[in-house]
């Protein structure tokens, strides 16, 4: 008997082909666990950069507008008439107080003081007359030779010639002024700027012409502005103990940004703070003193003041990457000890040298996720490693190699820390 094996056909022979495989795969693949991160047999959980939490005391730095302005300006103003014969001073210079800066034609000025100084001579010579006639009769009039009458007209006229000399003398006084306003001198120390009349104009007629500006720019003011609600909500804050007032805020230490955006390299002090609020702005007006030996600040030059007026107790500075903020609020991620990532809702205070002042939700040795978010997945836990600002060397520990070691919240290295620091 002839047995016939009949050909299978050809897509059968193909299923037959790849279920193999797949059978051996799956039996293989019986004994492991799950294939999610951090689960046996799969991936190692993402590493991600966090801080831990290191609570204190945080100088709350306010950054507000402002205009610097001369400490003191004075007009240069023609006293005398007449027409200007020379400008002896540089435009743009230092000039010290009481420097000669234009010459006024002073010959009237002079003439006048000539004519005062000869009527002193003449009351002068008068009162010589009168004091010897008053002498002569003295003793004639006790000797009955002459009438009491007539020395007293003598003694009365001898006091009306001294009278007259102080008015002489007052008269020369009064021209010899005027003769100095002729030279105009600064009445200030400061640097002068342009003239405002040339060689040759008239001057002083009928009012005070003005001549220059001289403004004394060492040191400089700054005049800012705050506003009269954040004044009322930190006061409230003072008051509740929320707060800490900053140490001698009368005086305390003010710092100048410039438009460049870079720092003033001296800092101020402030001197006062106004006593009322502008209606129109319910702005309120501060000012503070800035030295400038060397000239670098300018009336008029647009700044951001620095200046710190509370000390928040029991606070925190996080980088502002690690800071969520929205219209629900702010709030940043937290790594618990299992590697478990949750969001935390914190209050902020201001920002402080690129970092925000973080005054509640918060405890110490919580770490904070700063850096990794794209790496996040849904129920899946991380794997926290210290975090180091862009451009500093990684700490031992925090390598972002598979495998490496991490650092445990309390031996997280420095530059890891949430650590507050005074400005």
């Amino acid at each position: 008997m002839i047995t016939r094996h009949t050909p299978l056909p050809m897509r059968t022979y193909l299923l037959l082909t790849l279920s193999l495989p797949l059978a051996l795969i799956a039996a293989c693949g019986q004994g492991s666990g799950p294939g999610g991160p951090g689960g046996p047999g799969g991936m190692p959980p993402p590493e991600v950069g966090v801080i831990t939490v290191a609570t204190g005391e945080v100088g709350l730095v306010t950054e507000l507008p402002g205009r610097l302005e001369a400490s003191r300006v004075a007009q240069v103003r023609a006293r005398a008439a007449g027409i200007v014969l020379k400008r002896v001073f540089r435009e743009g210079s230092d000039v010290r107080q009481g420097q000669p800066l234009f010459t006024i034609d002073g010959a009237t000025y002079a003439a006048a003081q000539a004519s005062a100084q000869a009527t002193l001579a003449r009351a002068q010579a008068n009162l010589a007359n009168a004091k010897a006639l008053a002498e002569r009769y003295k003793p004639l009039v006790e000797a009955n030779a002459i009438s009491k009458q007539d020395y007293a007209n003598a003694v009365a006229a001898e006091k009306a010639a001294e009278a007259e000399v102080a008015v002489s003398r007052a008269a020369v006084q009064t021209a010899s002024i005027n003769l100095g306003y002729a030279t105009v001198t600064a009445p200030i120390s400061g640097r002068i700027g342009r003239a405002l009349v040339t060689e040759g104009a008239l001057v002083g007629q009928g009012e005070a012409t003005p001549l220059a500006v001289i403004q004394q720019i060492n040191p400089m003011y700054v005049n800012f502005t705050q506003s009269a609600a954040e004044v009322m909500k930190m006061r409230n804050a003072l008051a509740q103990g929320k707060l800490k007032r900053s140490a001698g805020l009368e005086g305390a230490q003010v710092k100048v940004m410039l438009e460049d955006g870079t720092q003033y390299p001296q800092p101020g002090k402030l001197l006062f703070s106004d006593l009322s609020v502008d209606p129109t702005s319910g702005q309120i007006t501060l000012r503070a003193e800035i030295p400038n030996a060397n000239g670098v600040l300018l009336p008029g030059l647009y700044v951001r003041v620095l200046i710190e007026q509370a000390v928040a107790g029991n606070a925190v500075l996080l980088p502002q990457q690690a800071v969520t903020r929205s219209p629900q609020g702010d709030s940043v991620m937290v790594v618990d000890k299992e590697g478990k990532v949750a969001p935390r809702p914190v209050k902020i205070s201001n920002e402080q040298n690129g970092q925000w002042v973080v005054t509640d939700g918060l405890k110490p040795g919580e770490q904070v996720m700063v850096d990794g978010f794209q790496k996040l997945r849904p129920n899946a836990p991380v794997k926290a490693v210290p975090w180091s600002p862009p451009g500093t060397a990684p700490k031992a520990g925090a390598s972002g190699a598979p495998g490496a070691p991490s650092a445990t919240a309390s031996g997280a290295a420095p530059a890891s820390s949430a650590a507050p620091a005074k400005s």
